[in-house]
């Protein structure tokens, strides 16, 4: 755990090698990508830590103040934590956060790998304009259906991302906590939307980077990876067959190859 002046964040690590940080998505903690580590093997220290009010990371925004600056922050500060330079790794709205990270520019990056990016603003940067007002309309759908008390108003994102029946096929203490933490993802959310750059903006990003997609995912998130590596100089696209949101718990031994061999890459580059 990070001490930190403005609330607690947490860190853990294990491993030695090369040092691999993990961002998680909403709702995710460090759990997320035990699957992903076993598979690794070894190769890599790994420094994992969750998003702001998630697991043990303190919230710090507000209904006035939703920046994704504030989920920057903490993950350069863990990055300052680890020490030397590291390959970032984000998921969903992890991704995001990454992405903010890199276009900033001040921490120190080897790579960079993105699963499955939520950006939905790429989508109307790109002109992919119908596609963007269906998600709008969705994002709306969600926002009211909380504001209205709705106590698994979650089930809309989690069913939207992994296909239909997702929500109620997981664990009752899963389910119970996503429906706990249902605001704070409600914060992701306006953050995520709130993140709006032009498409030049990702050429700041210039370490090699990988962003991976799931085969069977929603065409919302499929086309976002498509534009963001084409808005990103350095950027490689590769995609999990098969696969939907939930990737590093479905796939996990694909995503774990194809981050394995980019991550080695950048290490020759250097």
């Amino acid at each position: 755990m990070i001490e930190d002046a403005r609330g607690n964040i947490d860190y853990a690590e294990e491993g030695s090698g090369p040092t691999v940080v993990l961002v998680p998505g909403s709702w995710g903690a460090r759990s997320a990508w035990r699957g992903l580590i076993a598979a690794l093997d070894g190769r890599f220290r790994f420094v994992t830590t969750s998003l702001l009010g998630y697991g043990g990371t303190t919230e710090r925004r507000s209904e006035g103040d939703i920046s994704i600056d504030h989920e920057a922050d903490i993950i350069e500060t863990v990055i300052c934590r680890a020490g030397g330079a590291v390959h970032l790794v984000g998921h969903s709205h992890g991704a995001q956060v990454t992405l903010a990270v890199a276009m900033r520019g001040t921490a120190p990056l080897i790579s960079l790998c993105v699963i499955e990016p939520t950006g939905v603003n790429l989508l109307r940067r790109a002109g992919e304009l119908v596609l963007y007002e269906q998600m709008s309309a969705l994002h709306n759908a969600y926002l009211h259906a909380f504001e209205s008390d709705e106590k698994e108003a979650a089930r809309q994102i989690i069913d939207l991302h992994d296909g239909h029946g997702s929500f109620d096929a997981l664990p009752t203490r899963v389910r119970d906590y996503i429906v706990a933490t249902t605001g704070t993802n409600i914060l992701d959310c306006r953050s995520n939307w709130d993140m709006d750059l032009p498409l030049q903006a990702y050429s700041a990003i210039t370490v090699p980077s990988l962003i991976i997609r799931g085969g069977s995912g929603h065409p919302y998130v499929s086309r976002i990876s498509e534009i963001l590596s084409s808005a990103t100089p350095d950027a490689a696209l590769a995609t999990v067959a098969g696969a939907a949101h939930s990737m590093m718990a479905t796939h996990a031994a694909e995503v774990a190859r194809l981050l394995g061999e980019h991550i080695s890459k950048a290490e020759a580059l250097r």
